[in-house]
């Protein structure tokens, strides 16, 4: 016991009225080295306190605007005097776009400098405890109790008479509490040697990580085999290849997965028309997607209703109408034919623009527009 040295006394209460009340009774008595406790806030209980307005702001507001300073002589100084450069003709120091990072800049600066102002007023860095923690009192008041704690260092301090005192405001339970025997003997402060040598010990061994992390580790490669390569980019020459081109077009007669080739050609209308069948049923999702192509792909030259009325003002000859007796009568495969090959040097191939499927979703919507047209005629499928 005389190793140990004094703290303060607490004073458990299981009311939060009770703790107000004796906070008020307390400054009342001449104590001004205590503190309330309580697993929330207390409506009034810094008032009972008579607690002064803390200066943890005026760290939050130097600091902060520490950062927006600093962020802005940095942009300023990069974009005027480093590295000039005119972008969509604005100045060269455009502060409203830096105005979000300011902010940033102002809210990272502040809220770091106050949780390290607060452990080092409240802890005293390089102090990383305290002599409340791990004890019986700090784990009631964050659970269901209120307390108070009187510290030893207040100049009316008795330990007899405030033990007395603080039973006398009706504690449940009052007891000492003492600083560890380490805490005793060591001798607190930022400015320690031990404490400043250990910032630099951490500091130089995060830099040095950091920096042959992100310079030499991410640049290792693996298997240096793989440095030096018998390849050519595209668009260079090739001397291996007679033509000196390096990309090199498919393989003759090369098929693409899943995809077999169309078989017949722009002439061989027959064998479309006798061989080719609309695989598609004529749901409304196929309709509404023939509309779209037709009229993107196919109304500029045969009209959005295709009477061969061309919105192109005789830039380009006017296909007939498919309104006609024999594109009545035409099967679905012819048109599947000449919208894939084209018709006659007149009518160039959709192949590339409009694919398989879409090409069959047009041949419906073709089909409605005659049928919307000539509902008693005949129509081949």
């Amino acid at each position: 016991m005389s190793e140990r040295k004094l703290y303060g006394i607490t004073a458990l209460f299981d009311a939060p009225e009770k703790v107000l009340a004796a906070a008020k009774a307390t400054t009342n008595e001449g104590y001004n080295n205590f503190d309330s406790y309580s697993p929330y806030p207390i409506h009034g209980l810094d008032n009972a306190m008579k607690l002064k307005r803390s200066y943890i702001g005026v760290v939050t507001l130097i600091l902060g605007l520490t950062g927006v300073i600093s962020l802005v002589t940095f942009t300023w100084w990069t974009n005027s005097v480093d590295f000039p450069l005119v972008a969509g003709g604005k100045p060269f120091f455009a502060w409203p776009s830096y105005v979000p990072l300011m902010f940033e800049m102002g809210v990272l600066f502040g809220a770091v400098s106050t949780v390290i102002a607060l452990l080092a007023m409240w802890l005293g860095l390089p102090r990383n405890s305290h002599p409340l923690h791990d004890t019986e009192f700090m784990r009631k008041v964050a659970d269901d109790k209120f307390g108070i704690c009187v510290e030893a260092q207040d100049p009316k301090f008795d330990e007899r008479q405030t033990l007395s005192f603080l039973k006398s405001l009706g504690a449940e339970k009052v007891e000492l509490a003492y600083y560890e025997i380490s805490e005793v003997s060591l001798k607190q402060g930022v400015l320690d040697p031990k404490f400043i040598i250990a910032i630099i010990m951490v500091a130089a061994v995060s830099s040095g990580t950091v920096y042959w992390g992100l310079n030499k580790m991410l640049l290792i490669r693996p298997w240096s085999s793989l440095n030096d390569q018998e390849k050519v980019l595209p668009e260079t020459r090739s001397e291996f290849y007679p033509d000196g081109f390096a990309m090199r077009p498919p393989v003759e007669g090369t098929v693409a997965r899943s995809q077999m080739p169309y078989e017949f050609t722009e002439n061989d209308l027959v064998s479309a028309e006798k061989y080719l069948k609309n695989p598609l049923l004529p749901t409304p999702q196929v309709m509404a997607l023939g509309q779209r192509d037709f009229n993107t792909y196919c109304s500029p030259c045969h009209g959005y209703f295709a009477d061969g009325d061309s919105r192109l003002q005789g830039q380009f000859p006017n296909p007939p109408s498919l309104h006609t007796d024999s594109l009545l009568l035409a099967s679905d495969g012819l048109y599947y034919n000449v919208i894939t090959n084209g018709f006659q040097g007149i009518m160039p191939s959709y192949a590339r623009q409009i694919p398989r499927d879409e090409r069959w979703a047009i041949i419906w919507y073709i089909r409605a527009l005659q049928k919307s047209e000539h509902p008693g005629a005949s129509v081949t499928r």
